[in-house]
């Protein structure tokens, strides 16, 4: 993610839960409320019919989709085939970016699957730079603790109470607390405690973000931009300014 930069959060920072807040500084949790209809082709069910036919027509569903993001400078590109049963969510994505000021020439893959509220279970991921190639995998357990892989390393922490893990330079990775906390359809602000990764290099970090729904689009402040984005009804990111707007 680009902008404003802004200083990383440490894997040794203090732990603390997740807080959610509405303006007026009342908490409340959040609803989940997201529909599943396709974000290229809109809802997921077909049109509804009249009388007999009504009756002989299934239920089709619209997923899987397959979604394409560009980076506003055109250095980057990322794709992935989204499926979504429910609230939950299995994706299997590829990001190329070519060098640039933030980054050098890479090409990396994810494959990410939710549980059925929509929080992240698993994300497995692989980053190629001309120097040769790295993995990681993140796993949550029962407990909530999550698991960090990565050849050289392994770590077991909570992440501060973190649901999510997001990807830096990736759009996709906004949809999964965007879509928990029903931000495409609601106004507020959410404290969003990550488990934070680092492109092209794998780096897991702890992170927290935090999203503002409003009328003009969700704001979302990172460790490394802040921006307005706007959503699909179903939460997935069509313009992230800055970073990459969908195609």
């Amino acid at each position: 993610m680009r902008a404003h930069v802004l200083p990383l959060h440490r894997l040794d920072s203090a732990i603390s839960r997740p807080h959610i807040a509405r303006r007026g500084g009342k908490a409340s949790a959040v609803a989940y409320g997201i529909g599943v209809t396709n974000p290229a082709q809109g809802n997921s069910q077909a049109a509804p019919a009249t009388g007999a036919v009504a009756d002989a027509q299934p239920t089709v569903s619209r997923w899987p989709a397959l979604l394409t993001w560009r980076a506003h400078n055109g250095s980057r590109m990322e794709s992935v085939r989204v499926v979504v049963t429910g609230n939950r969510i299995r994706a299997s994505g590829r990001i190329t970016g070519g060098e640039c000021a933030d980054h050098p020439a890479f090409s990396a893959s994810y494959d990410l699957i939710t549980d059925e509220n929509g929080a992240t279970k698993r994300l497995s991921l692989r980053s190629t730079v001309a120097a040769g190639e790295q993995h990681a995998s993140i796993a949550r357990d029962q407990e909530n603790y999550w698991l960090i892989d990565t050849g050289g390393s392994h770590v077991r922490s909570t992440f501060a109470g973190a649901l999510d893990v997001d990807v830096v330079l990736s759009p996709f990775f906004n949809t999964l607390p965007i879509r928990r906390h029903a931000l495409a359809r609601s106004s507020g602000d959410v404290e969003v405690p990550v488990v934070y990764v680092r492109l092209p290099d794998l780096l897991v970090q702890e992170a927290s973000l935090t999203y503002s729904a409003g009328p003009d689009g969700i704001h979302v402040l990172s460790p490394v931009s802040s921006a307005t984005l706007t959503v699909d009804p179903d939460g997935f990111v069509l313009d992230y300014p800055g970073l990459a707007e969908r195609i």
